[in-house]
């Protein structure tokens, strides 16, 4: 191999390994049956949710992973494999990735690393149940207020039931 081959792949591995670095999460998929509009509209997706959407070479991926806390997941990189990083949100990848798949009927998850732990395919699909921050906390919000907001209501309906009473004597 010359050595502008060895500095092409080195540049990659490096790109590769500054994405990992600091991410909470990273998931590995298999990506074959895509179309060239499904895989857009997916990457349009992940964009949104800032979560980095890319295929790369599995030997490239395999020798970008050593040593870091996703070197796991280089026991899954065989065939096609197509690689999901977030670094803001764990779940994001998992999650928008497991909607292409049930929009599409294609691909499918192989494995991923989620807050430095490492779960299989079964385990990804658990993790992408899960729903976003802002969800739970929009869930959270909405069962803090249930109560407050009955409460309110009816507090009112007695402080307006009072004045008719006065008004009736």
């Amino acid at each position: 191999m010359s050595e502008e081959a060895k500095k092409q792949k080195q540049i990659i591995i490096d790109e590769i390994r500054e994405k990992l670095d600091g991410a909470q999460s990273a998931v590995i998929i298999d990506y074959m049956g895509t179309t060239v509009a499904e895989a857009d509209a997916m990457r349009k997706m992940m964009r949104e949710a800032d979560v980095d959407y890319t295929v790369y070479k599995n030997t490239l991926m395999k020798r970008a992973v050593e040593g870091t806390d996703f070197e796991k997941l280089a026991e899954v990189m065989q065939g096609p494999s197509a690689i999901a990083i977030s670094k803001t949100d764990a779940t994001a990848p998992a999650r928008i990735l497991k909607k292409a798949i049930d929009d599409f009927k294609k691909m499918e998850f192989k494995a991923g690393v989620v807050e430095g732990a490492f779960y299989d395919k079964e385990g990804i699909e658990q993790i992408a149940s899960i729903p976003s921050r802002e969800e739970l906390i929009a869930k959270f919000m909405g069962s803090i207020q249930s109560p407050v907001g009955k409460f309110v209501r009816t507090l009112a309906a007695i402080a307006d039931a009072k004045p008719a009473e006065a008004d009736a004597e």
